[in-house]
């Protein structure tokens, strides 16, 4: 018995161990330190979070499975880049799902909540002035995560997650590509937070986050055509 409880703390660990190396190569992919192609060396990995290779080695898997690594042979593991088709379906999909999520979440929204969301909207106008645009995208996901989190359909939330996820090797560069629309963004969340607190329709809540949505995805992809060789 002694020896199942101490193999059971060990796997704990080991879980805890896998989630901090998630958590840590995810948020670099994020920033940028670790940009599209750039090669996951497993053990340098570990080295540098202090712990063994295998956590970070499911990690790695992890990210696999969400698209944000690809694993290439007599190459190893790399951080994945997203095309601009590929950046449009997931857009498209998002676009969908965090529209719904928003609708059903919405009633349950507070007046705490909005106060919150409208401070980190506040703080992304400010981010305006000087623009750093992963500051920017980091605050824009908060804000919309404030918006969702109480969608009571765990499947439409999930979804929701996939997608940022999938896009987290770009979305630190998004509004770097298109820094107008960062300013229509702001305006449009304000929006977004007027339709809650005025208790609107569901079918209203959901057309404007899925315009909201829609308008980054044309904006770069506007920018994507202008910029074509």
């Amino acid at each position: 018995m002694t020896e199942v409880a101490g193999t059971s703390r060990d796997l704990t660990a080991e879980g805890s161990k896998s989630q901090q190396a998630y958590t840590a190569v995810t948020a670099r992919i994020v920033d940028g330190t670790y940009p599209p192609g750039h090669r996951l060396v497993l053990a340098a990995i570990a080295q540098d979070l202090g712990v063994s290779v295998v956590p970070v080695r499911e990690a790695i898997r992890r990210l696999e499975a969400e698209g944000l690594v690809t694993f290439q042979r007599n190459v190893g593991a790399t951080v994945a880049g997203i095309d601009p088709t590929e950046y449009l379906y997931t857009m498209q999909t998002l676009s969908l799902v965090e529209g719904a999520a928003t609708a059903l979440s919405a009633p349950l929204v507070d007046a705490g909540d909005i106060a919150r969301a409208r401070a980190v909207n506040e703080e992304m106008r400010a981010c305006l002035e000087h623009f750093d645009p992963v500051r920017f995208t980091r605050l824009n996901q908060d804000f919309h995560a404030i918006l969702f989190e109480h969608c009571p359909n765990p499947h439409i939330l999930d979804l929701v997650h996939r997608g940022w996820n999938r896009l987290a090797s770009l979305r630190s560069s998004t509004f770097r590509f298109v820094p107008g629309r960062a300013h229509d963004s702001v305006e449009e969340h304000e929006g977004l937070l007027r339709l809650i607190e005025q208790e609107a329709d569901a079918e209203a809540i959901e057309r404007a986050a899925r315009a909201h949505r829609g308008a980054t995805l044309d904006a770069y992809l506007a920018h994507a055509q202008d910029t074509r060789p």
